[in-house]
């Protein structure tokens, strides 16, 4: 079963492809399903009914790329499943205790209290594997750790962890904020939106494909938006993956600074996420350049295998600063433990 993944968003033949799933496998006992964003009145893991979905439907203009496509599979599953307890599984729920000043934007009230205007945080079923997993690691409780969390692959993040709860996070109302990611821009000036509009005439929909879709390092390299393309290119004097890499680079560090000004010391910085695990060049070039925190350079290059079949390794060098740890990507995991709690199970 662990072998039957896609790895493409779930498309019109996702009902298809679940009930051939279906029929293969043991019946399930429960279904967890990750959904990105939870929206305002959904602060918890929880059970999807009638009106658990019509809250899911009314929030997926928040996070179009991952909302909008998982909404068809909830249907499918529930239908093929009826009996079946589903569970939504939410990335914003870690982060639903933020302090007030790390989720409040300075805009008028009116969009504050009417809009709902708020950072909400993402990556949070990955955030919460990768706490635990340092925890054990570090040999300390969860609750006496103070940690920056980086979740790096098609989308990027950071979060800062103090005593086990995120109290700040790049990403905000939207996953498209903060870091540089594969295509999405991250963090941009919002005065160059309203010169795009009114100098150059460009759409709502036209802003949305191009930051979403024809952004981050796709944009600046124009070839790929693949770290592992990108290293490769530049290897080979490619000026424009060079530059794209420099730019995501940096713009991690500067996120991670960000988080760690939320924090009264740094324990650990914990890389995750496609990227975080398999771009060996890409840890090094982050953390040689933060040692203003700590952090030094000279990593460790676990084997791949290894760290999947382990889970996580150190790979700072003993006794040169902060410590540095890649952690496996463990949503699925997080889903099912979280479906599990849920259900009492």
């Amino acid at each position: 079963m662990a072998d039957r993944d896609a790895s493409e968003p779930p498309g019109p033949a996702a009902a298809a492809e679940l009930r051939n799933f279906l029929s293969e496998v043991p019946a399930p006992a429960a279904v967890g399903h990750r959904i990105v964003h939870s929206g305002p009145r959904l602060t918890g893991h929880t059970l999807i009914d009638a009106r658990v979905r019509a809250l899911l439907a009314d929030v997926a203009d928040l996070a179009p790329l991952h909302v909008t496509p998982a909404l068809p599979v909830v249907d499918a599953a529930r239908e093929l499943l009826p009996d079946v307890p589903h569970v939504a599984c939410f990335d914003t729920v870690f982060h639903k205790d933020l302090p007030a000043q790390a989720r409040t934007y300075a805009v008028p009230e009116r969009w504050r209290a009417e809009y709902g205007l708020r950072r909400y945080g993402f990556h949070g079923l990955s955030y919460s594997w990768a706490l635990q997993r340092t925890a054990q690691a570090l040999g300390r409780p969860v609750d006496n750790l103070q940690v920056v969390l980086v979740h790096l692959g098609g989308g990027c993040s950071a979060c800062a962890v103090r005593n086990g709860r995120s109290v700040d996070t790049t990403m905000g109302l939207t996953p498209l904020e903060g870091l540089v990611m594969s295509r999405r821009s991250g963090s941009l000036d919002p005065g160059a939106l309203l010169w795009l509009q009114r100098r150059h005439g460009l759409s709502t929909d036209e802003l949305d494909d191009a930051l979403h879709q024809h952004s981050g390092l796709l944009g600046l390299s124009g070839t790929s938006g693949d770290t592992r393309d990108l290293v490769r290119a530049r290897a080979e004097g490619d000026a424009a993956a060079a530059l794209a890499l420099a730019t995501f680079t940096l713009s991690c560090r500067r996120g991670i600074a960000s988080m760690a000004a939320s924090l009264d010391r740094l324990d650990a910085l914990v890389f995750t996420g496609e990227i975080g695990e398999d771009q060996p060049e890409v840890r090094e070039e982050i953390c040689s350049a933060l040692t203003v925190l700590g952090v030094q350079g000279g990593l460790l290059v676990p084997e791949l295998g290894d760290l999947m079949r382990e889970g996580l390794r150190r790979i700072d060098q003993a006794g040169r600063g902060v410590p540095v740890l890649v952690v496996a990507t463990g949503e699925t995991q997080q889903i099912a433990a979280e479906t599990r709690r849920v259900l009492g199970m």
